[in-house]
């Protein structure tokens, strides 16, 4: 069995993908007149090493959280373009919560999470309002929603809320105690273990309850699922509420995380949606597929600046690897799966499924 598992994992797409994506960023390194070996040493060293794993750590809070967001719509066949309005809604929500607040600042950080997530799920579902009652499709709708919540979001900031005397569009800072605990002195906190609950949650759900069956079925065939009962509306309307809330958690997430204030453009200029997105294309959006494509993309971000500053490499090459991958596991390339297939006599070979 463990046999089969390691030639399937070989075989598969992502597998192939990943590798020819690392091998066409060699060439491209090769081409510039740099050296394979040293980059990609550098890209490991800057982010899994000792000086940059915190930094990972931080961006894969954000990269998987963003991920599971839309992973989970993404696994019945529903994308969720919104991801940024959301986040944002989320993160603005938090640091109004956190300024205003007058509980003690523990139960503030508490109700500040929660309030991200409630304005993140009801966002979200919006969204779905629009594709059930107005026939809006969802990929348009949640697109569309996302400009006006990142324009609120940065009005707030650098109006209302805006810091007095600062030349940046920041809010004013969290008062003290309003913050993520810190694993000691790394910017690495608690958000983290709240993601990966989330993921394990995701994964409970998916592989282990009723719901979670009905949301792959609907994803495999769509018209099946509504004939075995499944009730499209209301799917569409719960899974984008859990995306959305998902995603007002990051936000909230990085709002209470160092520097303690919501900053205009900080949720969104490291493009944690789109790199999400990416990671739950390429895991199909299984749960722990999910996962590991954050934390290699992760991986990529954070050591494309190490790679940058050792061997004068563009970091822009590491997003190049994550375009190349996309492009390689969409084409559905399966040329490895034939390499590792035996062939079969004549008189046992049978009929291929179409695909």
């Amino acid at each position: 069995m463990t046999t089969e598992r390691i030639s399937g994992a070989l075989r598969s797409p992502v597998t192939f993908s990943v590798l020819a994506g690392v091998l066409i960023g060699a060439l491209f390194l090769v081409g510039t007149g740099a050296d394979p070996v040293t980059a990609y040493e550098a890209v490991l060293t800057g982010s899994l090493g000792a000086d940059g794993i915190g930094s990972t750590l931080s961006t894969g809070t954000s990269v998987l959280g963003m991920a599971l967001a839309l992973a989970i719509p993404l696994r019945a066949g529903l994308i969720n373009l919104g991801g940024d309005g959301q986040l944002v809604l989320g993160g603005i929500t938090a640091a109004v919560t956190g300024l205003y607040s007058p509980l003690p600042a523990p139960l503030t950080v508490v109700l500040a999470l929660l309030a991200g997530m409630a304005v993140g799920a009801a966002y979200a579902a919006l969204a779905a309002l629009c594709e059930n009652h107005l026939g809006v499709p969802l990929l348009v709708s949640s697109l569309l929603l996302s400009y006006p919540a990142v324009s609120l979001a940065s009005y707030l900031a650098r109006y209302p809320l805006k810091e007095p005397g600062s030349s940046l569009p920041q809010t004013r800072a969290l008062p003290d105690g309003v913050a993520l605990p810190a694993f000691g002195d790394s910017t690495v906190t608690v958000g983290l273990l709240l993601v990966v609950l989330a993921a394990a949650a995701y994964w409970f759900t998916d592989q282990r309850t009723a719901f979670g069956y009905e949301i792959r079925m609907t994803g495999l065939n769509a018209r099946f699922a509504a004939y075995a009962g499944v009730e499209r509306r209301g799917l569409t309307m719960k899974l984008m509420a859990v995306s959305g809330a998902l995603a007002g958690l990051v936000g909230a997430i990085g709002v209470l995380s160092f520097p303690y204030r919501f900053v205009d453009g900080s949720l969104t200029a490291p493009g944690y949606t789109w790199t999400g997105l990416t990671a739950a294309l390429l895991a199909t959006a299984a749960p722990i597929g999910t996962v590991v494509s954050s934390f290699f993309f992760a991986v990529l971000q954070v050591g494309g600046l190490a790679m940058e500053r050792t061997t004068e490499v563009p970091r822009e090459l590491t997003q190049v690897l994550q375009a190349i991958v996309i492009v390689f596991l969409a084409a559905r390339l399966r040329f490895p799966g034939r390499w590792f297939t035996r062939r079969e006599s004549p008189a046992r070979h049978q009929p291929e499924e179409a695909v």
